[in-house]
């Protein structure tokens, strides 16, 4: 609990056996009413972790994506009493003890959801972020800035967190079930004029954690520009776009 809202930490997993428990250990459990770990069909022993460590564990039968793992992870948080949705990457890539920053500047500021951003700092390409994918980060953002008319350092982190009023107004069901869910999902916030904070987060990359290969990424930029596109046009009333409605 922080000040009587019941926080849910939720981890959307794929083969996280590795680094799965280092995660755990990090999450502030004092504040942390609930663990929730969607399992997208891993092929390691994920599951077998997490049920010794003694998380609640939802499993789908089939590799759905990440973003149905997302939808998963939020639809169960709501129905166990959520008022506060983090997501924390089970890989061990961002660091879980910012969760409880994260939940006071929705519990006491002004923001509805916030994210953590590797770009404020400068923690990403000290943390091992490769170049390439650096300047491809800032060059989504800056697009995206422009066309939804924000000022995000960054929409790509994965780590962020929800009022139970976001989930509840935000249609995220019609996402896609692909990685272009973080991004849409954002889009809603916006177009809902929700307020969305960024706290500084230190991340790391190795072997271990989760990352998507290059023919991915550049589908992911193209969606993510398509999103932004439909953002504006939307927002115009030149189009109806049925994820906004």
């Amino acid at each position: 609990m922080l000040h009587n809202n019941r926080i849910i930490v939720v981890m959307p997993a794929y083969n996280a056996e590795a680094t799965l428990e280092a995660t755990y250990r990090d999450i502030p459990h004092d504040v942390v009413d609930e663990i929730i770990l969607v399992d997208d069909c891993s092929k390691d022993n994920t599951v077998n972790v997490a049920n010794r460590l003694g998380i609640k564990t939802v499993i789908h039968t089939d590799n759905l994506g990440y973003g149905a793992n997302q939808k998963t992870c939020y639809k169960t948080a709501l129905e166990h009493g959520a008022d506060i949705v983090v997501m924390v990457h089970p890989d061990y890539q961002y660091d879980p003890h910012l969760v409880i920053a994260i939940c006071a500047m929705i519990v006491d500021g002004p923001y509805d959801a916030v994210i953590a951003s590797r770009i404020l700092g400068g923690h990403a390409l000290r943390g091992g972020m490769p170049i390439w994918k650096y300047f491809a980060n800032r060059f989504l953002t800056g697009i995206q800035n422009l066309l939804l008319w924000e000022k995000l350092s960054e929409y790509h982190t994965g780590y962020r967190a929800f009022s139970r009023d976001v989930l509840k107004s935000v249609n995220f069901q019609k996402n896609s079930n692909d990685f272009i869910f973080d991004n849409q999902m954002l889009s809603q916030i916006f177009m809902k004029k929700f307020f969305i904070g960024e706290v500084s987060c230190p991340t790391k990359y190795f072997p271990e954690a989760s990352s998507i290969n290059f023919i991915r990424c550049i589908k992911y930029g193209f969606g993510v520009i398509f999103t932004s596109l439909r953002y504006r046009l939307h927002k115009m009333k030149m189009w109806h776009f049925h994820i906004f409605s």
